[in-house]
């Protein structure tokens, strides 16, 4: 799945997959599942504590502040009032009501208030850091996830990033991941909550009148059946949805990366152009699946509103024949109604709407289910990938002191029917640099390539000293080699933090001694602040000679046995790039260096070089014997003074 899925690649939503799915994300959960715990039984207490102010409240407010009957003992002890304000007989009062007078009425009204002020100031804070301290949480189980993602990432192979687009990685990384708390919260938080409310509603109804409580159940299956027929649909939807956004940044990422090459082609309008169609696919994706979801969510809460009205009507007419309630005083302990009253009528109506419209409540959350699932399906597929390069389970040493780098018989290629290296035979000694030439797609990179271990060969063996690469340990062979890229990268920061980015806390002297190997010393001491300096993003305030002789200082501060250069004096005049051969000369007597070049300035200098062609090393040698030779590598340098020799 790479931005091109269909529904064919998602395994079907079952309740074992969903159990699936919750097991794997228990690696990013466990490291919070103290806190959960706790935030688990803080909630419960509160919920405990609420409902019991609950049933207090709403038949104080009911019966007492807006009916008018007398209190229950313990609402009069809360209160602080006296005997006169109490129900003298319960089972008398369901044919003859005991009432407050007015005065009595104001009295548990002021001190009511005066209560939910007081439990106000103290229920707000509380439920407020709770509600923080759960966003706390599920964030920094999203925060485990997508570190896991962008380490998985780091280690698979170039060759499964270079057949992906980087906007989709980006996609799955940034917003796939965050349903990873939205999942296990739809999954099984809300779910439970609003069964034990809806469990909780239906139990108050029965105490009221059991056929009311069958309605709502009843009520409850054709809303289960509209939620199974829209499923597949809302999974269709959901998987266009994220592939469209899914592009739609791929499509971002790759403008904001060609931006100068648009403007110098004056490729504008032809760029807004396709980011507006990949935009307005997005916008349609996302309305699609959204409308469905309005949908379904409408069509079942009309059905639980058609339901309450009924019910409504029916209950109107027992509150006008003031009808005993079903279990009738029996209940007051529970409900507070004995008999059918406004009181019984609002609380009747809002336990009926807390389970209809909770149970609309989980239709909804399994139709944002089907989003969310596909969102971690897309997730996980990331982390489930293999990685192809992986160290051995007895990793040997690196070797030292490095002798020698070898390619025996080495084949690769990325695609099977399109060979880039065909039996590559080299070997490289320590105190020697050596230049490889060749035209554009000879395999050039990816010879230096297979030496980083970016990628293993389909056949043969690449060597450092008799060790295969494949030996030893991917964190050891990278941290002994370095590589200064054609493509010059600086960040923003100081000159001397971008020398030292990639070495393990460089002393002063030593980014001062890299920069003066790369001949980057004298120009950098004549920046405003020194080595202190701040660079402008990318290094905007520096040539391209300036950020290209940084880079190359960036390398060799690492002192790494092995040093691959790619076009490492491109962007230099001749004078800094016999200055800078010189001194990497002087500075690799004990490591082997690798140059990529068309440069024949740059080349002559090698002790080495190779000529590639089709993957093959075609000639080997200095560059006056193979000047003399009479074969490719005298034609390209021929060609590259001007003289337009054709083989």
């Amino acid at each position: 799945m790479r931005g091109t899925e269909t529904l064919a690649d998602l395994p079907p939503i079952r309740a074992r997959r969903i159990l699936q799915l919750a097991l794997k994300c228990w690696p990013f959960i466990r490291p919070m599942f103290k806190h959960l715990l706790l935030l688990l039984g803080n909630a419960a207490l509160v919920s405990l504590a609420l409902l019991a102010l609950g049933l207090l409240g709403t038949d104080l407010f009911n019966n007492k502040i807006l009916v008018g009957d007398k209190l229950q003992p313990l609402q009069a002890q809360l209160l602080f009032v006296d005997e006169s304000f109490v129900l003298g007989d319960i089972a008398d009062n369901v044919n003859e009501r005991e009432v407050l007078t007015e005065s009595q009425r104001k009295t548990v009204r002021t001190r009511a208030m005066i209560w939910a002020a007081g439990l106000l100031v103290v229920v707000a804070p509380l439920v407020g850091g709770l509600v923080y301290y759960n966003i706390w949480i599920w964030q920094m189980i999203n925060q485990n996830l997508r570190v896991a993602m962008i380490a998985k990432a780091e280690h698979l192979s170039l060759k499964y990033h270079s057949q992906s687009r980087v906007g989709d990685a980006i996609f799955r990384i940034y917003q796939d991941s965050a349903t990873i708390t939205s999942l296990v919260q739809e999954t099984f938080v809300g779910p439970a909550a609003a069964l034990y409310n809806i469990v909780l509603a239906l139990a108050f109804l029965c105490f009221f009148e059991p056929r009311i409580a069958l309605a709502a159940v009843f009520a409850m299956v054709p809303m289960i059946l509209a939620a199974a027929w829209a499923t597949r649909l809302l999974r269709e939807r959901a998987l266009a949805n994220r592939v469209a956004f899914s592009n739609l940044t791929s499509r971002l990422q790759e403008i904001m990366i060609a931006l100068r090459v648009v403007k110098a082609n004056k490729g504008e309008g032809r760029v807004l152009e396709r980011f507006d169609k990949d935009s307005h696919r997005a916008l349609d994706a996302a309305f699609s699946l959204r409308m469905t979801i309005a949908v379904l969510e409408v069509a079942v809460t009309a059905i639980a509103a058609l339901v309450t009205i009924g019910a409504e009507y029916v209950i109107v007419y027992w509150v006008l024949g003031e009808r005993e309630t079903f279990l009738g005083a029996a209940a007051v302990t529970v409900i507070g109604f004995a008999v059918w009253n406004l009181g019984a009528f609002e609380d009747a109506r809002e336990r009926l709407g807390g389970a209809l419209f909770g149970a609309t409540g989980l239709v909804g959350a399994w139709a944002r289910l089907q989003d969310l699932f596909i969102g971690l399906e897309r997730a996980f597929y990331l982390l489930d990938l293999e990685a192809d390069i992986v160290d051995p389970d007895h990793p040997a040493p690196f070797p030292e002191p490095l002798e020698s780098v070898t390619w025996q018989n080495v084949h690769f290629a990325y695609d099977p029917a399109l060979p880039v290296l065909q039996g590559v035979d080299l070997v490289a000694r320590s105190g020697t640099i050596t230049a490889i030439v060749g035209g554009s797609g000879a395999g050039k990179s990816t010879l230096v390539s297979l030496l980083l271990r970016l990628y293993d060969p389909d056949r043969g063996r690449v060597l450092i000293n008799d060790t295969d690469l494949r030996r030893l340990r991917v964190d050891d062979i990278r941290e002994g080699v370095a590589i200064a890229l054609q493509r010059n990268v600086l960040f923003a920061g100081t000159v001397a933090d971008n020398i030292g980015y990639a070495a393990r806390r460089p002393k002063r002297a030593d980014i001062e001694a890299a920069a003066r190997v790369a001949s980057a010393d004298g120009f950098i001491r004549e920046l405003a602040n020194g080595y202190d300096t701040e660079l402008g993003e990318r290094g905007g305030k520096l040539s391209s000679g300036q950020r290209q002789r940084l880079s190359l200082a960036r390398a060799i501060v690492r002192n790494t046995p092995i040093l691959i250069l790619d076009e490492p004096t491109a962007a230099l005049d001749a004078e800094t790039e016999v200055e800078v051969m010189r001194n990497l000369r002087g500075w690799g007597r004990d490591k082997v260096v690798f140059l990529i070049t068309h440069r024949v300035s740059t080349i002559r200098n090698a002790d080495q070089i190779v000529f590639l062609e089709q993957g093959r090393p075609v000639e080997v040698g200095d560059h006056e014997s193979l000047r003399l030779a009479d074969g490719r590598y005298r034609s390209f340098v021929d060609a590259a003074v001007g003289e337009s020799i054709r083989v």
